[in-house]
């Protein structure tokens, strides 16, 4: 079974690019990415762009209206995310345990729905 790892942190907790510490974390979350492919788990996952630059976009009546981010009055944004194809939830939940938000951030998981054979 599919699964979302929604990941939630604080904006602006990353280390700037082009320093020993923004490195060291991106050493971390590349080690992490590898540790899901070598467990065959890993079926696809990004980094989002801050909140600031998204859109929200709602169709009522056949009139589009669009809405510019960011939307929640909260500390924690959605940041990234990963797939996992997992046998079971506590897979799933193992996997998001080691993605590194530990002491800022949140991960949720969630099932994907199947709908192929409904569709």
């Amino acid at each position: 079974m599919k699964y979302l790892a929604l990941i939630y942190d604080a904006e602006g907790n990353d280390a700037a690019p082009g320093t020993p510490e923004f490195d060291a974390a991106m050493g971390r979350w590349a080690a992490v990415d590898q540790a899901f492919k070598d467990a065959g788990v890993y079926v696809g996952g990004e980094a989002l762009e801050p909140s600031a630059t998204s859109t929200r976009v709602r169709v009522r009546g056949g009139k589009t209206e669009t809405m510019d981010g960011p939307f929640a009055e909260t500390k924690e944004q959605l940041g990234g995310y990963y797939i996992f194809d997992c046998e079971n939830l506590d897979e799933a939940i193992k996997y998001a345990t080691m993605i590194p938000v530990e002491e800022t951030g949140t991960v949720e998981v969630r099932p994907i729905m199947d709908l192929s054979g409904l569709l």
